[in-house]
């Protein structure tokens, strides 16, 4: 099992940061892969960005590349998404997740923290 507690959601202006923050327990860090999907007000969840377990391997969607950064601290169990030049699109409930592999294609990954309120206005 693995258990992810996300922070660092909040309102903004177009054009401002955020960095969110995943917390994860439960299993070594460094063995699992992590990432984020968020999920807009009457829209699917879709898959935002993921890193490998020794980051070796990173992936984004396209809306998001170039201006998000997807990292990790295995020392502290610790993923991050920063979030430059935000967008009124990109608001949404971001949710860490992790498996033993996520790419861009997985589309259930299998642990999933409760998720963060992203709110850009414009």
């Amino acid at each position: 099992q693995v258990q992810l507690v996300e922070s660092g959601g909040g309102l903004v202006q177009a054009g401002a940061s955020l960095r969110l923050s995943c917390a994860a327990s439960g299993r070594t860090f460094s063995r699992i892969a992590m990432g984020w999907f968020r999920q807009a007000p009457g829209k699917e969840r879709e898959f935002v960005a993921a890193i490998s377990g020794i980051g070796i391997s990173i992936y984004y969607a396209d809306s998001v590349k170039g201006r998000f950064t997807i990292s990790r601290d295995n020392a502290k169990s610790t993923g991050y998404l920063q979030m430059n030049s935000l967008k009124p699109e990109d608001t949404a409930v971001y949710y860490c997740v992790a498996d033993s592999f996520i790419t861009g294609a997985t589309r259930s990954p299998e642990y999933w923290g409760q998720g963060t309120q992203v709110t850009v206005s414009s």
